[in-house]
């Protein structure tokens, strides 16, 4: 068959989107396909991540020429705890990592580090010890953005910062339950990482305002998701853990079950990780609102729940989350960061009756920044 000079163009035209529309339908096919073969954790599905950008990303270990430390060893080292979990996620404990080594690896990286704090009611008055220490002994010579959560956000304590470390105040609603405001953080961390902290910041730990650090934290406590353990229940068994029990709970977990019990006053990993967290307890602790049941400890119970079935890659020692009322036990050769002691009847507005129905209805998050 033979076409005209006028009529060829559009023949070819016509046989080349046809072959582009056959390969539109077959990527779509076998992409189509593929997807279904990827098995996706539903925790992760319902996030919605692909949504946002983060920048946190995975770095090479780099280490600096003519840097001198003591040689590491593979026979002679710490033999009276364990430094690794079954997963193989380090356990940091003082004598497992040369802080200077590490240190010189993260700094060259020019990171940030978001800290997160909740100073509600009375507990403002925890604020000046936790940011005088934290500028003493927390990730020192590192980029710092400190979220203080508050709603007395005038009695925000004035304190000096060095330099590269700013503090942003964030204004929050009371409760007069102290319930409610432990619930209620991971719904506040997941909105502010949404709104600025992803854009901001490489790490974030999320840390409770009545406590203290007393010696080095750097970034040997890096990781992409990091947990803590309690220093209450690590000599304990898992039967004696204060996981939640009761099954109509979605922080449930069975007797037979769990690793370790991890505290609620430490969270931390890259932006991303901690984010699909909170955002998951968050949802499990709505749909437990809707039911008429709060989990035994609030965020620390679906905390638990998460990491349970979401290993963390790195795991925090008792040295990094202490109790001050509690003596040093010889496993402990160094106390980082410890909660004050405190009287929880003043501090605490309904203490002396816990018993308070909870409430599944939740009004819309209104957060007002201001930068000091």
């Amino acid at each position: 068959m033979r076409f005209s000079s006028n009529v060829k163009p559009y023949v070819l035209l016509l046989i080349v989107g046809t072959f582009l529309l056959l390969g539109y339908v077959y990527f779509n096919f076998f992409s189509e396909r593929l997807n279904r073969d990827i098995l996706i954790d539903e925790d992760q599905k319902s996030t919605s991540l692909s949504r946002l950008v983060f920048r946190s990303r995975v770095r090479n270990m780099v280490s600096p020429e003519k840097l001198l430390y003591k040689q590491p060893s593979v026979l002679v080292g710490r033999t009276d705890v364990v430094s690794v979990t079954p997963w193989l996620a380090p356990i940091i404990w003082e004598g497992t990592f040369d802080p200077v080594l590490v240190d010189n690896i993260y700094k060259p990286m020019n990171l940030t580090i978001a800290t997160t704090v909740f100073a509600i009611g009375k507990y403002v008055r925890f604020l000046q010890d936790f940011l005088e220490t934290a500028e003493k002994h927390f990730m020192v010579g590192f980029n710092m953005r400190y979220y203080v959560f508050t709603d007395r956000p005038h009695d925000v304590p004035s304190v000096n910062l060095t330099r590269g470390r700013h503090l942003s105040v964030i204004q929050v609603p009371g409760s007069k339950r102290w319930q409610e405001i432990s619930a209620r953080r991971m719904e506040i961390i997941q909105t502010t990482i949404e709104r600025q902290i992803r854009r901001e910041a490489d790490y974030i730990f999320c840390l409770d305002v009545d406590s203290k650090f007393h010696a080095h934290w750097g970034s040997e406590s890096l990781g992409r998701l990091v947990a803590v353990i309690h220093p209450g229940y690590y000599e304990q068994t898992r039967d004696r853990f204060p996981y939640e029990r009761r099954p109509a709970s979605t922080a449930y977990i069975p007797m037979d079950e769990g690793d370790y019990y991890y505290g609620g006053a430490m969270i931390g990993g890259f932006v991303e990780d901690v984010y699909t967290l909170a955002k998951v307890c968050q949802t499990r602790f709505e749909e437990d609102a809707g039911n008429s049941i709060e989990a035994a400890w609030q965020e620390e119970s679906h905390l638990n729940r998460y990491l349970l079935y979401n290993k963390p890659s790195k795991v925090l020692s008792p040295e990094y989350l202490w109790q001050d009322f509690k003596a040093k036990t010889k496993e402990v050769k160094v106390i980082r960061f410890s909660g004050v002691i405190k009287n929880y009847a003043e501090v605490r507005s309904n203490v002396e009756n816990e018993e308070v129905a909870i409430r599944p209805a939740k009004e819309k998050l209104n957060l007002v920044v201001a930068v000091k």
